[in-house]
């Protein structure tokens, strides 16, 4: 065998094992006995130094040297196995598996200080979660130019750094800032006053997954305290949650995941259990959970069908319309939870979180002060004070399982599906005919086709050009969120 095919063989086992410790991970947060935290980390420690210990195999660095790719693809394989390769040779062995097994732990106990509302008894396993990863984004940055938080960064958005994020943010704060402003001036738009039946949000979200083209063949739905999406190839599970008064909560937070969920269930099966056998990076990911969820699931078009499937579950819940419905869906109100939050204020959400934790990555942020500074940054732009730690700063279960640089992946995925949306009326005229029946396919397949089919072949700024046809910007962002929100509050 070439060593190309060898390499190929051999990254096929890794990713399977890759995919084994994803399932772990699903299961910790969906079925494991709550006693079983601790032992469980021990099995994610295990296997992630069998991982490791293949991810820095010495026969991978020759196959590297030695490999011959002969297609576009064999060279994208080698591109990701390389820099996989050169990131974890940086990474201690023992170092990599303490990682995962504090990190098991720390889901845990972050669940039950959040269910208490009691940040002081999570911080001591927080201290230690802050020290492993900055210990790790210490050793990922040696012998570059790049920051700790750059380093970590680049294992969610590769290439890109904090400055470029802040330039992306300081494009977007005005209007957005401005906008809100304005939209709170106004009259509100009406809420829901009505006990939703969780059998019957549960009934609906499957229809809206089966809407949006998620194969239940190859997935399932459970329920968790934060939804999420895991797995790729033939096996993508996603969770949502219910909340009696606010069914919403659980169909935007289904249709969300199983934008994440459809794009590895679309991924060409040629790529099947190799590094391009998933989403190229997370803004990309995030790019089809937030254009699923919101410019096709909020939009006036589909809200009017959505409006007829909650009639027909639930009676009259009091929205006498559908236009009355989609303001409703569209509400812009104060509040304190991101996953909650609607199209305008979700980036500033992010903002927050963006500068505290490269606070915490540079040591200028200390754990014990983190409730405190979250508190005095939420004041600050929000303008009203978090009442509980549940509603601040235990809110995302992000920072307690180390994900640090994950979130400013958040808002560059709104600024990719603000292009991604422009580029797809442009080439579907019938899109909003097709939204007002409930028919998601037509575009659902032309992101499939001109995006999710191609996983991680090309880097994600190239993935978006070429699904759009132009560079990524946050203009179509900004233009359509002005010309929602100034139609729908009437500016």
């Amino acid at each position: 065998m070439s060593a190309m095919k060898d390499l190929i063989a051999f990254q096929r086992e890794t990713e399977a094992l890759g995919q084994i410790s994803g399932r772990l991970e699903w299961d910790q947060e969906t079925m494991m006995p709550s006693g079983a935290a601790t032992q469980r980390g021990e099995e994610l420690a295990a296997l992630q130094s069998v991982l490791h210990a293949r991810k820095t195999d010495p026969r991978l660095g020759d196959w590297l040297e030695a490999a011959q790719p002969e297609t576009k693809v064999e060279t994208a394989i080698l591109r990701d196995v390389r820099k996989s390769y050169d990131r974890m040779r940086k990474v201690p062995a023992e170092l990599d598996a303490e990682i995962a097994r504090v990190m098991s732990k720390s889901q845990g106990v972050w669940a039950e200080a959040r269910s208490k509302d009691d940040f002081g008894s999570f911080v001591p396993t927080f201290e230690r979660v802050v020290a492993l990863k900055r210990e790790e984004g210490q050793a990922l940055a040696n012998g570059t130019d790049k920051t700790v938080y750059d380093a970590m960064l680049d294992d969610y958005e590769p290439d890109a750094t904090a400055s470029d994020m802040a330039v992306m943010f300081d494009e977007m704060r005005p209007t957005l800032v401005s906008l809100r402003e304005a939209v709170l001036a106004a009259e509100p738009a009406p809420v829901l006053d009505f006990d939703f039946d969780e059998a019957g949000q549960l009934e609906i979200s499957n229809k809206l997954a089966q809407a949006f083209g998620y194969d239940f063949t190859k997935g399932r739905i459970d329920k968790a305290v934060h939804p999420f999406s895991s797995g790729s190839g033939t096996d993508v599970r996603i969770t949502t949650r219910t909340s009696a008064r606010d069914p919403f909560n659980c169909f935007y937070s289904t249709i969300h995941e199983v934008g994440h969920a459809c794009y590895e269930q679309g991924i060409d099966d040629a790529y099947f259990l190799t590094p391009l056998g998933q989403g190229v990076s997370m803004g990309v990911h995030e790019s089809q959970s937030r254009i699923y969820e919101n410019q096709l699931g909020r939009s006036r078009a589909f809200t009017g069908y959505l409006y007829g499937l909650m009639r027909d579950q639930f009676g009259d819940f009091g929205i006498a319309n559908e236009d009355i419905f989609y303001r409703a869906v569209n509400a812009v109100n104060k509040g304190y939870i991101r996953t909650e939050a609607d199209e305008l204020q979700y980036n500033l959400h992010v903002m927050l979180r963006f500068e505290l934790e490269q606070a915490l990555m540079a040591g200028d942020l200390q754990v014990v002060d983190l409730e405190t500074a979250w508190n005095d940054a939420f004041k600050r732009d929000f303008g009203y004070e978090v009442d509980k730690p549940s509603n601040g700063v235990l809110q995302d279960v992000h920072w307690p399982v180390g994900l640090f640089g994950y979130f400013p992946t958040y808002s560059l995925g709104n600024l990719y599906a603000g292009c991604l949306y422009d580029a797809l009326k442009r080439d579907v005229p019938t899109l909003e005919a097709d939204l007002s029946k409930g028919e998601v396919s037509n575009a659902t397949n032309w992101l499939r086709g001109n995006l999710q089919h191609h996983g991680g072949l090309r880097t994600p700024v190239q993935t978006i050009e070429h699904a759009c046809g132009t560079p990524p910007s946050a203009q179509p962002l900004m233009t359509y969120l002005t010309d929602k929100f100034k139609g729908l509050y009437s500016l």
